[in-house]
C-alpha cells in the first residue's frame, strides 16, 4: 500500500470490480488503445494485476481517494519482460476514471510509485510509453521527470492501426531527484 496525500495505492477489491468495468467501458478513457474492454477482459485484467500484486508485492495497484474511499482507477508498475525491443524493463502506468481527470491525481500517484520503484524495489530504471496522440498521459511523464528517448511501432498493432506509433520515456534512479 502506497498513501499520498489525497490517495491510496491498494490492492484490488471487490468493490472496484463494477467502477473498473465502466471505466474500462468508456470510449474517452480508452480512446488511446485498441478498444474499450469487455466486462469479461475487464475481470480478467483484475485477476492479473491482483495476482502479481499478491505475488510479488507490488503491480498495478487500485486507486481510492482518502477522503472518500471511492475507487478512481489504478497506478503502477508491472514487467514489460519480453514484448519490445526495449525489454525486459518495468513500466510505470495509470489509467483514471474520466472525472478524475485534470486534479493531478495521476502525477501525484505516479511520483509515490516511482519513489516507491527506486527507494523500495531499487530499481535502476522505470519506462512508461503510450501511443503517440496520448498527449494528455505524455504529460504525466515529462512532470514526473521521465525523458522521451523514442518512438517505436507497438509490436501487436499493425503498421497502419492510428495507435501503432508510441513514444517511450525512461528515468533511471541515478538522475531520479524524487520530484
Amino acid at each position: 500500500m502506497i498513501k499520498t496525500p489525497r490517495l491510496i495505492l491498494r490492492q484490488w477489491q471487490d468493490a472496484d470490480t463494477a467502477p473498473f468495468i465502466q471505466m474500462c467501458a468508456d470510449e474517452d478513457v480508452m480512446r488511446y488503445f485498441p478498444a474499450p474492454l469487455t466486462p469479461e477482459q475487464s475481470l480478467q485484467f483484475i485477476e492479473k494485476v491482483t495476482r502479481q500484486i499478491d505475488q510479488h508485492g507490488w503491480g498495478l495497484w487500485a486507486v481510492e481517494l482518502k477522503e472518500t474511499k471511492e475507487f478512481i482507477g489504478f497506478i503502477g508498475l508491472q514487467p514489460q519482460p519480453d514484448l519490445f525491443e526495449f525489454s525486459p524493463c518495468v513500466e510505470i502506468g495509470w489509467r483514471l476514471a474520466k472525472k478524475y481527470w485534470h486534479r493531478g491525481y495521476a502525477t501525484e500517484g505516479a511520483r509515490a510509485v516511482l519513489d516507491y520503484a527506486f527507494n523500495t524495489l531499487n530499481l535502476d530504471k522505470v519506462v512508461s510509453f503510450t501511443a503517440k496522440s496520448n498527449t494528455p498521459s505524455e504529460a504525466v511523464m515529462k512532470k514526473i521527470g521521465m525523458v522521451k528517448t523514442q518512438e517505436f511501432q507497438h509490436p501487436k498493432l499493425p503498421e497502419d492501426h492510428p495507435l501503432c506509433w508510441h513514444v517511450l520515456y525512461e528515468i533511471n534512479q541515478s538522475n531520479y531527484s524524487g520530484k
